[in-house]
């Protein structure tokens, strides 16, 4: 198929920025967002630390019978979307309707409507929950608001994946365009820090510990235990470039060239795990070899095994010390199934400005062999990005980002 499938619209909203150029100013920079939990107090709990979106007040920015309909996944989605069409200088009525779809992806839903609501039944009585409940806590909730509120009637539906899923989002947008919709609106969005979230984190046994924000959240270091939660997400409005062109899209920020993806092995079962895979049939399907990527974009899960797999497909692929390799999100936490789409943000817009943001705090263990961008933003050509992403139980995905002349 030639249909090449481009973006033209992002809309982000993430720990250390909300917007475009609010992002991109600290993440180019390394300016970190992760802190101590203020949602509710963390003291009787084992991690306290999270990267939390704290100037978003979505009174301001949604028509108000939205608030009490919607969590805070959901809220932040919607406005992200609203920013993600404005980028693309696109409104409600401007494509047929049939020719617009959503389809994002969720790890969690809307935790903290649903422990409110929860709250409720168990203190009050069935009578006072939501009617909204029986939707606002669902996967699926962020694409059916936006897809309301936008009035798109074409191809949607939900991925969940857990931090693979906002890749996975991306690519069933882009094959639906290839299908012959227009334009559909793709990504991911969690808000999971609230304390019936918080438990269900800390169950899975992979969150840092750590009470100091520069040393709790460190891939591919020696002294990595971990990884730090965090909230947001990233939406990216995305068109066949022949509609692009046609319509007279203001900004072509990438194309999303190729799509990879695996599930590992039973675990031990002594079968390789499945990431080297997924990053084989990206680069297949974008039509490229190895040499042609200019920076990986990693998973960075931040427990010493999954690094060391993760740094190993990456060798594999690449050859030791072969591509520059970074993982803005030690910046912000991992935002699961928003944790991609912010990194397909950060890929285009290195692509844009010739600038490797880096991967803070961490000092990189010479073990992993991998050439990891620390401490400053590296000035390099950009023109092809690899972004990779790993969900909890064994998803892999992979996806190809390049510039489009």
């Amino acid at each position: 198929m030639s249909t090449r499938t481009v973006i033209t619209g992002i809309g982000v909203a993430a720990p250390n920025g909300l917007g475009i150029e609010d992002f991109w100013s600290a993440t180019r920079v390394g300016k970190s967002a992760i802190g101590k939990v203020t949602r509710f107090d963390p003291a009787s709990y084992p991690s306290r630390l999270a990267g939390e979106i704290r100037h978003f007040a979505a009174e301001e920015l949604l028509p108000s019978r939205l608030i009490p309909q919607t969590d805070r996944m959901t809220r932040l989605a919607l406005v992200a979307a609203d920013w993600a069409f404005a980028d693309a200088g696109i409104q409600p009525g401007d494509i047929p309707e049939f020719d617009m779809g959503v389809v994002t992806a969720s790890t969690s839903g809307g935790f903290e409507f649903g422990q409110n609501e929860l709250k409720k039944l168990w203190s009050q009585g069935s009578q006072y929950v939501s009617a909204y409940q029986s939707f606002a806590w669902f996967y699926a909730v962020n694409s059916g608001q936006i897809s309301i509120r936008n009035g798109m009637r074409g191809p949607s539906g939900v991925v969940v994946s857990d931090h693979a899923g906002g890749l996975d989002a991306i690519a069933q947008a882009r094959r639906q365009i290839r299908k012959g919709s227009k334009v559909i609106l793709s990504g991911g969005f969690d808000a999971p820090i609230c304390t019936w979230g918080w438990v269900a984190q800390i169950s899975g046994g992979r969150l840092s510990t750590s009470t100091d924000p520069d040393r709790a959240y460190l891939p591919f270091d020696a002294d990595a235990s971990g990884y730090v939660p965090g909230e947001g997400g990233a939406l990216l409005v995305l068109e066949d470039e022949r509609t692009a062109r046609e319509r007279g899209a203001r900004t072509v920020y990438g194309e999303i060239a190729g799509y990879g993806s695996t599930f590992d092995p039973k675990p031990g079962s002594d079968r390789e795990p499945g990431l080297r895979r997924a990053v084989e049939v990206a680069l297949a399907d974008a039509g490229i070899e190895a040499g042609d990527v200019d920076v990986v974009f990693a998973d960075a899960a931040g427990t010493p095994e999954l690094d060391r797999q993760e740094a190993d497909a990456i060798n594999a692929v690449f050859g030791p010390h072969g591509v520059p390799v970074t993982a803005p999100k030690t910046m912000t936490g991992r935002l699961y199934s928003g944790a991609a789409p912010v990194d397909v943000v950060s890929a285009v817009l290195a692509i844009r400005e010739g600038l490797i943001p880096p991967t803070v705090n961490v000092e990189p263990a010479p073990a992993y062999g991998i050439d990891l961008v620390t401490g400053q933003p590296r000035s390099a050509r950009v023109r092809t990005a690899l972004v990779l992403a790993r969900g909890y139980g064994g998803f892999n995905s992979a996806v190809v980002v390049r510039a489009v002349d």
